[in-house]
C-alpha cells in the first residue's frame, strides 16, 4: 500500500510469482496499470506488470497485506481496508513509529505483525521506485510470523523473526532522528552529511537524548545504537530526505513515518 516502501516490497514479492495489487495515489497507479510498475536498483532497471487501484476495497481477497503508509494516515487507511479483509488474512505494518501495530490493532480484528524496515527508497516519479540500498526487515514472532518470513525471503527479502521487534523500531526511531532532520535542512544524503564539520558531534548528543528516553520507557535496544547509527551514513550512504515537492521534510524525524 503506498509510496516507495510499499512499491518495492510489491515489486519483490510479484517478481517472485505472487499476485500483487498495489493501493496508491491516482497518479502512481495509473501509471502502473499502462507501462507497470518499474524499480531501479544499483544492479537491475526493470519494470514489471502488477494490478494496481485507489481502493481499499481490492484487499478482499488478500492473505496479505502490506501496510505501508505514514503514521499520519494509519487510522484512515485501516478504515478504508476494514471492511473488506478476509477473517483470517495478516496484516504486516511495515511502518517507522514505535506504535502504529498497536493502533492498527484497536482498529483491526485481524493479525498484525508489527516489523522494522531497514531499506532506502524513494519514488523517481509515477509508477518509478528507485532503491538506495538495504531491504531487510525484522518482524515479530506470532502465530502467522514463520509462514509471513518464508514467503518473503522466498521473494528475495532478508526477513528475521525477533522477540524484540520494539527494541528494533525504538533503534530505528533513533536513527531517524540522527540523520532526517539534518537531511532535510542540508539536502545532503547521509554519507555526506556524516562528514560535515560538527555533525558527528551533533549526532553523538541525539542519540544519547533518544537512548534517555527509551531506556525511561522500558525499552531494550538492541546491540550498540552509536553503532548502528555511525553505520547508517554507509549502507544508506544516498538516501536524502525531501518531500514529494522536492522541498525540506524536517518534520519527518519528530513523526518518524515513511
Amino acid at each position: 500500500m503506498r509510496g516507495a516502501v510499499g512499491c518495492y516490497y510489491g515489486f519483490k514479492v510479484a517478481r517472485a510469482g505472487h499476485d500483487v495489487m498495489l493501493i496508491g495515489r491516482p497518479q502512481h497507479v495509473e501509471a502502473v496499470l499502462r507501462q507497470g510498475l518499474r524499480l531501479e536498483t544499483q544492479t537491475f532497471d526493470e519494470y514489471i506488470r502488477v494490478s494496481a487501484s485507489t481502493e481499499g476495497s481490492v484487499v478482499q481477497r488478500a492473505q496479505l497485506v502490506l501496510f505501508c503508509v505514514k503514521s499520519t494516515d494509519t487510522e484512515s487507511a485501516a478504515a478504508a481496508i476494514k471492511p473488506h479483509l478476509a477473517p483470517d488474512a495478516v496484516v504486516l505494518s511495515m511502518q517507522n513509529g514505535v506504535e502504529n501495530a498497536d493502533r492498527l490493532r484497536a482498529l483491526l480484528p485481524q493479525e498484525v505483525i508489527a516489523a522494522a524496515v531497514y531499506v532506502g527508497t524513494e519514488m523517481a516519479g509515477p509508477g518509478h521506485v528507485r532503491h538506495h540500498g538495504r531491504g531487510e526487515l525484522i518482524i515479530e514472532r506470532s502465530k502467522a510470523s514463520d509462514d509471513v518470513a518464508r514467503a518473503l525471503i522466498a521473494a528475495g527479502v532478508p526477513t528475521e523473526i525477533s522477540d524484540n521487534v520494539r527494541g528494533a523500531l525504538w533503534a530505528k526511531l533513533i536513527t531517524n532522528c540522527a540523520y532526517n532532520a539534518l537531511s532535510a535542512i542540508t539536502q545532503l544524503p547521509y554519507g555526506r552529511l556524516a562528514k560535515g564539520e560538527g555533525v558527528t558531534v551533533v549526532l553523538r548528543d541525539l542519540v544519547a537524548e533518544c537512548v534517555a528516553v527509551a531506556k525511561a520507557d522500558g525499552v531494550t535496544l538492541p546491540g550498540d545504537v552509536n553503532a548502528a547509527v555511525r553505520k547508517i551514513a554507509e549502507t544508506a550512504a544516498g538516501q536524502v530526505r525531501i518531500d514529494r515537492a522536492g522541498s525540506a521534510r524536517a518534520a519527518s524525524a519528530v513523526r518518524s513515518t515513511i
